[in-house]
């Protein structure tokens, strides 16, 4: 069952879309480095479009009715987008589920420190990372400072060519002898991955003169004080814009493409289907790489709660319609799988991984250890899946997540698969994923998109 690379099959017409949405998804990467600007930046598209707040709805009274485009906002980390079809909500609804959230380095909530004329910023990684690969490139904090009258500052360093940008320092070769002996989840430890902030003292005074330096910077350009990091969320990534990736322009190179890559085409396929019978719904998650915890995870009663909203706004609430439309509806979950690297091929079975140009990407199950933590999805939804696919030309194939017993991981699928809904693993091919630098194939994140137009459709 050997699957074909699509490139060969495309028209000049079919390159010049695929080129169209590389771009707006680079563009999409660059402006979207975090959950919360994923939210806002999705949200300008879907306004766009003409989707409107549940809030403002909610607000005025009015009823909603087939047609109405709506989306709703949890804690500006999470977004779910509903296109109202003509069939009764309690029928099911056509999901499309990615999550916006991707490894990286978080300020500590006491961060700022000199020591030995350097000041510092402490961090602590968020979600699986190979702490090595942090050292030495070009980083950006992004996020926000609330301060106690709740004025929020929004910050973005390292993102503009006349920016600073920041680094974790390594230990020169020369002598890293020992350093070189550890293991490679030691070589760097995870308290070593301080932020290298400034050098220059401040002058007229003695003690912590660097650190009092950048107070004032920060007390002159963002009017923040020392204590305002209480209550900041500064996220820590790679500095720069998405690229094209080789020689003929085949790929993108940017961070964050795990799950940006499948949040991205999973939105476009859902702000270009109009004409629906069924409802169709993209949501767009925070904390998956954490295990889907908190208010804004998978795991929070965010979506149920919408759906609910949902129901009553167009007169059709109950208990029991709430959880029929839960259970009735069909769900791909949208999230990346591993390309297979030749360089590292003994972690991957050959028959049974994904592989760049080869289309978007289904898998039954993930999980580790024996299908752990896993949703494993029946034999007749993927069948039905495989009709939907082929009968609207989409490349598809299917994967595991490395070899058995190599690694695994885990997707918000087993989730919401909870409801009794149907839900299969779906998503883009990655190559070095988490790290701070990930490659894609355009031709499968045209493929992907094709693929959650063609569900939406007839799921």
């Amino acid at each position: 069952m050997d699957r074909k690379v699509v490139w060969n099959h495309y028209t000049e017409e079919n390159r010049r879309e695929l080129e169209q949405l590389a771009k707006g998804y680079r563009e999409y990467l660059n402006k979207g480095k975090t959950e919360r600007e994923c939210v806002t930046e999705s949200i300008r598209l879907a306004e766009a479009k003409g989707y409107v707040n549940l809030e403002d709805v909610l607000a005025s009274g009015r009823q909603l009715k087939a047609g109405d485009k709506v989306y709703a906002v949890c804690m500006k980390k999470t977004v779910a987008l509903f296109n109202l079809g003509t069939k009764p909500l309690e029928e099911g609804m056509a999901i499309l589920g990615a999550h916006i959230d991707s490894p990286r380095m978080d300020v500590k909530q006491n961060p700022l420190y000199e020591d030995t004329g350097l000041a510092f910023l402490d961090t602590h990684y968020y979600g699986g990372i190979k702490k090595y690969q942090w050292v030495t490139i070009p980083l950006a904090i992004h996020g926000v400072v609330v301060k106690k009258d709740g004025a929020v500052v929004d910050i973005v360093i390292g993102e503009d060519k006349e920016d600073p940008v920041f680094c974790v320092t390594d230990l020169l070769v020369h002598l890293s002898g020992e350093q070189m002996e550890k293991k490679a989840s030691k070589v760097v430890e995870g308290e070593a991955l301080d932020i290298l902030f400034g050098s220059m003292p401040l002058k007229g005074k003695e003690k912590d003169a660097v650190k009092e330096g950048i107070l004032a910077i920060l007390k002159e350009k963002y009017d923040i004080e020392e204590e305002d990091f209480l209550s900041a969320e500064l996220e820590v990534v790679p500095a720069g814009e998405a690229r094209d990736c080789g020689i003929d322009c085949s790929m993108v190179i940017g961070y964050g493409q795990d799950d940006r890559v499948c949040a991205y085409t999973s939105l476009e396929a859902m702000l270009e289907v109009s004409e629906i019978e069924k409802t169709t719904c993209c949501l767009l998650v925070d904390k998956e790489e954490i295990g889907s915890v908190g208010a804004t995870g998978m795991q929070s009663k965010f979506f149920e709660n919408t759906v609910a909203e949902i129901l009553d706004r167009m007169g059709q609430f109950s208990e029991l319609r709430l959880r029929r439309t839960l259970s009735n509806s069909r769900m791909l979950s949208s999230d990346v799988s591993a390309a297979y690297d030749p360089a590292y091929s003994s972690a991957f079975e050959k028959k049974n991984t994904a592989y760049f140009g080869k289309g978007i990407v289904f898998n039954k199950y993930t999980g580790a250890r024996g299908k752990a933590n896993s949703n494993d999805a029946n034999a007749e939804y993927l069948g039905s899946i495989r009709k939907i696919m082929d009968e609207h030309k989409v490349a598809f194939q299917t994967a595991e997540l490395g070899g058995v017993d190599v690694g695994g991981g885990g997707t918000i699928a087993y989730i919401m698969s909870l409801y009794g809904m149907e839900v299969i693993d779906s998503g883009v091919a990655v190559l070095s994923m988490h790290a701070p630098w990930e490659v894609t194939s355009k031709a499968d994140i045209y493929e992907a998109k094709k693929g959650y137009m063609a569900f939406l459709k007839e799921a």
